[in-house]
């Protein structure tokens, strides 16, 4: 008899284990429903939130719900209830598709409403402190490019001082017919009233500048009192710098300079023309953000 009521009692244990599935079940449809409702709020189509919010609350009204003692999804006879509202719903469509059509013309009006909103509150977001630095960094580049566009057209130096706008920075290329005699690095007296136009504009920039030197791939004379090419561009680029520093007083932690000899042709080496154009001292006003990330 003990076996009996102990098997008896096992058996009816059972049952009450598996009461949790409904709750389970349940708490999966709220779920389900809740991430319906948040995926329709975060639609911008408000007429398609209209039909949705319309849809969940028809099914509400006219369905068991959960939370007060419906019978759950594990019920047998839930799926036969709930095919009647559902087919309902269907043929109330017709009826209401004057209804939806009246508020889809007055959703154009809202949805006008919400998108001014919405503008609006991206007009008020705030640039961050990186971006305003960029823009004021931006600002200050372009009226330096146009500053010496402005001071090369007016002074006839096409052909000598060279102005783009690069990922790195201002490049303003100055040629080395117009700074330096030829194999030598002292500057010519006539290069002085333009560099020390450009060191009014470095003083105020706020930014980096790099001097680079350049030839092309002629090796120098054996009388030059420089035995390559590497000395002669270092010591044109350092010839610049020491203009800068010494006759303008600009501040040495402004500048770097290097000579790159002739391993950064800009024009081909193989013709007199190009051969002119890559002798040349550039200076780079450089983007410091860019600078800051790389």
């Amino acid at each position: 008899m003990r076996q009996r009521n102990r098997r008896s009692r096992r058996g009816s244990a059972h049952e009450p284990r598996d009461r949790w599935m409904i709750t389970y079940a349940d708490l999966i449809t709220l779920l389900l429903i809740f991430f319906v409702i948040m995926y329709a709020m975060s639609s911008l189509d408000t007429e398609k939130y209209k039909i949705v919010t319309g849809s969940l609350s028809e099914t509400f009204k006219t369905g068991n719900p959960v939370l007060e003692g419906g019978s759950g999804l594990l019920d047998g006879e839930n799926g036969s209830q709930n095919s009647s509202p559902a087919n309902g719903q269907e043929e109330d469509s017709g009826s209401g598709n004057g209804e939806s059509a009246r508020n889809s013309e007055g959703s154009e009006s809202g949805g006008t409403g919400a998108g001014t909103g919405a503008s609006g509150e991206s007009q008020n977001v705030q640039p961050s402190a990186r971006e305003l630095a960029f823009r004021e960094q931006e600002a200050k580049l372009a009226a330096l490019m146009g500053v010496i566009t402005k001071y090369v057209d007016d002074n006839n130096l096409d052909g000598q001082i060279f102005v783009a706008d690069k990922p790195q920075g201002i490049a303003i290329t100055l040629s080395d017919r117009f700074l330096f005699d030829v194999g030598r690095a002292e500057l010519k007296p006539p290069a002085l009233p333009a560099l020390r136009q450009l060191s009014g504009l470095f003083r105020g920039i706020g930014a980096s500048i790099s001097i680079e030197g350049h030839t092309d791939n002629t090796p120098v004379s054996a009388g030059s009192r420089y035995s390559d090419n590497w000395e002669l561009s270092g010591a044109r680029a350092l010839s610049v710098l020491r203009f800068f520093l010494d006759s303008e007083r600009l501040s040495p932690a402004t500048f770097q300079y290097a000579g790159y000899a002739d391993t950064r042709p800009a024009y081909d080496n193989s013709t007199t023309e190009g051969r002119q154009k890559n002798r040349r001292v550039e200076l780079i006003v450089l983007r410091q953000l860019q600078e800051e990330e790389q």
